[in-house]
């Protein structure tokens, strides 16, 4: 196959099938496969991914929804995002070391079973966060069109342009997000400097305990979007040679995610501060952004559209590891190859969004926002086992075979246990957990991402040396 010589840095992969679809799904990249050298796509990927209207819309929420001011917000929004980024900036970095998609390498803690119940758990978000995202972006052009265009045909549209580069595979996925960016930032430009002279400052409401159950439940939805990626982040650094620098990949991942989700959803907190905006914020993040492109007239709308198109950059890597995700369900799912898979998402996600766009409203996206609760447990299990117990030594030759990898029953009790506490201590429009409940009833405080983490860790510590005892893998 060809390259274009613009495209060249992502090498000539022989894993394709005529015509270009990748023919690899998560079979493990040996070193002497990987051609992908582009080191900076690590930055560009998650740069394009996370520069969305949806980014901007939970920035929008700190104040008219959690009721908060404008400085508290902005401290949250900052250190809420680096937190929740550091496990995906990390698992970026074992691409390249182990030639493993992020789902495989968790049969490494879960096991060859347990490893699928995690599976499971990441195609319904991904599935999920792909029904929202084009519902998003199909209702902003049927408004644009004033009813011309059914929501049901822009949701068709958008979704078959981001099928047409998901289910091409790796290369077309980093090709893609390689510049898909650029219009986007230019477009934000724009909204900032047109909205800026009438944006103002909120004051921090009194320290007190309401005030610190809205920050910390605010942080928990911020750190929900941030660390999202990381059941993905080796996905998209896989092909990338084994000796390329780690603290690149990271740093390149961290910056890839932090700045645009800091720059946008500050500039939805922003929008906010405008009272004009005010109803059009409780609307979401479109409506709030056609309300702040408005005086541009068509120009405005035209940006507007565009906007709702950025949806697609969001939605790539959903559909792309989704069907990654499915062949590790088992050996015959693996032997489908992983473009039907994506396809076959596509098709799920686009009956689920045509189905309830006509109800859509706030609480699935917070439904979205509690089905992240999974990966604190997830990711906290990952980093023990690499860390603490394998100590970075993995048996590759046996990533595909249930022998060479753990039982995995400490990963699910720890996980099980992960989700207890996420339970006691979740604090979300649909549920208040007894734990979140204690503090500011009857909004409770959202902690459960913390008490998940650490019920899962402390679990994990105890019951996997017992595991190994037992079966020395």
């Amino acid at each position: 196959m060809s390259t274009s010589a613009d495209d060249s840095s992502l090498g000539v992969n022989p894993a394709v099938f005529p015509g270009g679809i990748e023919a690899r799904g998560i079979e493990r990249v040996l070193p002497h496969e990987r051609t992908h050298v582009s080191i900076f796509d690590n930055f560009t990927l998650w740069l394009s991914a996370n520069m969305v209207i949806s980014t901007v819309a939970l920035g929008a929420l700190a104040i008219p929804v959690f009721g908060l001011g404008f400085w508290d917000s902005f401290l949250v929004i900052l250190a809420f995002n680096m937190l929740g980024v550091l496990p995906v900036a990390y698992f970026s970095t074992l691409g390249p070391r182990l030639g493993l998609r992020q789902m495989t390498i968790a049969r490494f803690s879960f096991g060859w079973h347990g490893a699928k119940i995690m599976a499971l758990f990441n195609v319904a978000a991904c599935i999920g966060w792909s029904a929202v995202n084009v519902i998003v972006g199909s209702q902003i052009i049927t408004a644009l069109s004033h009813g011309a265009v059914p929501v049901w045909a822009s949701i068709l549209a958008i979704a078959a342009l981001t099928t047409a580069v998901s289910v091409y595979g790796y290369r077309y996925v980093h090709r893609y997000e390689r510049y898909a960016w650029m219009p986007m930032a230019a477009i934000f430009l724009i909204v900032a400097f047109t909205a800026g002279g009438q944006m103002g400052i909120v004051p921090t409401p009194a320290w007190n305990v309401a005030h610190w159950a809205s920050l910390i439940s605010f942080g928990g939805a911020i750190y929900g979007f941030a660390t999202g990626w990381s059941s993905y982040a080796a996905d998209y650094s896989v092909n990338q040679p084994e000796h390329t620098p780690p603290a690149k990949i990271f740093w390149l991942t961290f910056f890839g995610v932090t700045i645009p989700c800091i720059l946008l959803e500050t500039l939805g907190l922003s929008l906010t501060t405008v009272g004009a905006f005010a109803k059009a914020a409780n609307e979401g993040g479109g409506a709030l952004l056609a309300a702040a492109l408005h005086p541009l007239g068509g120009f405005g709308e035209l940006l507007l559209l565009l906007l709702a198109l950025s949806v697609i950059a969001n939605n790539i890597p959903n559909d792309y590891s989704l069907g990654l995700s499915m062949q590790v369900l088992g050996r015959a799912f693996h032997k489908v190859n992983r473009a039907v898979w994506t396809f076959i998402g596509a098709v799920v996600y686009i009956a689920i969004a045509i189905a309830a766009a006509a109800h859509f409203n706030a609480a699935l996206e917070n439904f979205l926002l509690m089905v992240a609760y999974w990966l604190g447990p997830w990711s906290i299990i990952l980093l023990l086992e690499h860390f603490i117990v394998r100590r970075g030594r993995y048996n590759l030759d046996g990533w595909n075979e249930a022998r060479h990898l753990p039982v995995g029953w400490a990963a699910i009790v720890a996980m099980a246990s992960g989700l207890f506490g996420v339970y006691l201590g979740a604090a979300q429009l649909l549920f208040v957990g007894p734990v979140a409940a204690l503090f500011n009833p009857p909004y409770g405080m959202d902690v459960g991402f913390e008490l998940g983490v650490v019920f899962a860790a402390i679990v994990y510590a105890i019951l996997r040396p017992i595991e190994l005892r037992a079966h020395a893998r």
